[in-house]
């Protein structure tokens, strides 16, 4: 591989650097790990509304603590905190971010030795206008049985994240854990398969059937002026309203980026330059420690509001083996820089959107555009292209479904055409650290999936999530059938130009169902149950693979993991 000039690390400390120098005199806290429970608490009440948010756009995720604060602090004498739940959806929020809201956050009854916990969600803190900075343990300890399964599940993570501000011009974040755990029996499938534990990345072995791992997020964020905000950071993000993405999703491991985010009036303009991991290098099927080949991901998405309801938003991602100075040009068109410079680099297009139609409900959805021919999209002759790649969402939200307070009904339809997302010039693919940096399952698929979510209680919430998967697989390592992102679309393919249709390959059919019960004992410390039944249709099987996965767990300023893939 070619190597920069200038390696991206270095640029994008002098990038910083310059940044950090010039930062204005202006408020701004750090951004809010996104936890789909977590968000959902306070995009619920936008939606109720019925209008956009004023004070930012949630298809960008994760959100500024500030930002979040002024929209809290707008709902204190909102119609839509109607219940109890609500009311306690507003002061939890609150409470967690204290140091920006300007409704009043009790301090707690009784501190511990008089200094710790003097707020609720803050182990220690210290506030004033020069410096601040709040500190918490992060606990997760959860253990569970799996049918058909030798060793049970059990998981246990221990750290700390800190967060503050200097001078309120600056604010920061990290987050650090240490984990040792046991998958259920299909996640370590996934697992062994990509060689990598979904959303982490590098990995040591525990006890010959487990994984160990350490993980490490963080950021810096600068004010430039009043519209514009730098951030540096190593972590995830985030792009749509739905429970999945196919422009850009937080399943993947964290990695290296710079942000600019830009909001004028109605617009904002949102900018990422990534250096992420294209491949990994194994010894005895094991992560070595070794510097593993590194690519160069460049993203901007637009998004504007269009009246009080609507909200679109226009993205374009370019991949590249190497830094191109070209893609650093915030406004440019990557395509056309692509093009003029005649360079194999990966782009992709597309778009998102929101319509809160009405009190309530919301519809959005998402397209991703890899590669299309329109004589073979819509010709007869051209059906099942492999030169048509893309990937589509439509989704609906039902707050307060059928009159019930705290009732939320979510549905979603996912698919992504074979050989989407894959590329065919190494370290390419629309991918990092050997997992999708959309879908789970990459391409080849269709997915279904329904969510309901239920706060009956103040302190406890409900929620179902039921999915059906049809998806293709294939039968050795060196064929492709075009669902698995990291293979070269030129190689193994067994099918010609024309008929390749969704779940090619070996046809696989999956039905999930996961129940879960969260109970807040204190402040960010839950007490969580859930019931997961999975069941598995294929055709190299002789039998349907059926799956019960019963976990208890406790966890503290952790989000909980994620199965449902």
């Amino acid at each position: 591989m070619r190597q920069p000039l200038l390696s991206l690390p270095k640029l994008f400390f002098f990038v910083s650097f310059l940044i950090f120098t010039q930062s204005l005199a202006q408020a701004q806290g750090s951004y809010i790990p996104f936890d789909r429970d977590y968000y959902h608490r306070f995009e619920r009440y936008e939606i109720l509304q019925g209008k956009n948010n004023p004070f930012f756009q949630t298809a960008y995720k994760p959100q500024r603590r500030d930002l979040l604060a002024k929209y809290l602090d707008s709902l204190v004498n909102d119609p839509v905190i109607s219940t109890a739940s609500d009311r306690f959806n507003l002061a939890y929020l609150a409470q967690d971010n204290w140091d920006f809201v300007t409704q009043e956050t009790p301090d707690s009854n009784k501190p511990f030795l008089k200094k710790l916990y003097r707020k609720p969600g803050d182990f220690a803190h210290y506030y004033s206008e020069d410096f601040d900075i709040h500190l918490s343990p992060v606990i997760y300890l959860a253990g569970g049985t799996e049918t058909d399964n030798d060793q049970n599940p059990a998981q246990l993570s221990r750290g700390i994240v800190v967060r503050g501000a200097i001078d309120k011009k600056v604010s920061f974040f990290t987050y650090m854990t240490t984990t040792e755990l046991y998958f259920p029996s299909w996640v370590k499938n996934y697992a062994e398969y990509n060689g990598a534990v979904p959303g982490e990345g590098f990995w040591k072995e525990y006890n010959t059937d487990g994984y160990n791992y350490f993980s490490a997020r963080g950021h810096v964020n600068f004010n430039l002026t009043k519209s514009i905000q730098a951030q540096v950071g190593h972590d995830r993000n985030f792009i749509g309203e739905g429970y999945r993405s196919f422009l850009l999703s937080d399943f993947s491991n964290p990695y290296m980026f710079v942000k600019l985010n830009t909001k004028v009036w109605k617009f904002q303009l949102t900018n990422l330059w990534t250096q992420m991991t294209a491949d990994v290098f194994y010894d005895r099927g094991r992560p070595t420690d070794g510097r593993y080949p590194q690519k160069y991901f460049s993203m901007h998405r637009l998004g504007f509001n269009i009246g009080k309801n609507i909200n679109l938003g226009f993205f374009e991602s370019v991949m590249t083996d190497k830094v191109n100075f070209n893609y650093f040009n915030p406004i440019v068109f990557f395509r056309w820089v692509e093009q003029q410079l005649g360079t194999p680099d990966k782009v992709m297009l597309g778009f998102d959107g929101k319509w809160n139609f009405y009190p309530g409900m919301q519809f959005y959805g998402q397209f991703a555009l890899d590669e299309f021919v329109f004589n073979e999209f819509f010709g007869i002759d051209g059906k099942g292209s492999k030169r048509n790649k893309f990937g589509a969402q439509a989704g609906y939200k039902y707050i307060n479904a059928f009159g019930l307070s705290n009732l939320d009904l979510q549905l979603e339809f996912n698919a992504a055409r074979p050989y989407t997302f894959q590329e065919k010039f190494d370290d390419q693919s629309y991918s990092n650290w050997r997992t999708p940096l959309t879908h789970p399952r990459g391409a080849n698929f269709r997915e279904f999936i329904s969510i309901i979510r239920y706060q009956p209680i103040p302190k406890l919430n409900l929620s179902l999530l039921g999915m059906y998967q049809l998806y293709g697989t294939d039968p050795d390592t060196e064929t492709n059938y075009g669902g698995d992102v990291l293979k070269n679309r030129l190689e193994g393919s067994p099918t010609g130009l024309f008929g390749n249709y969704i779940g090619q390959g070996i046809e696989n059919k999956v039905i999930q169902t996961n129940l879960v019960a969260s109970y807040m004992l204190k402040h960010n410390f839950f007490i969580d149950a859930n019931h997961t039944f999975r069941r598995r249709t294929a055709q190299d099987l002789d039998s349907p693979e059926s799956k019960q996965f019963i976990q208890l767990g406790i966890r503290w300023n952790f989000i909980r993991p994620d199965y449902n893939f």
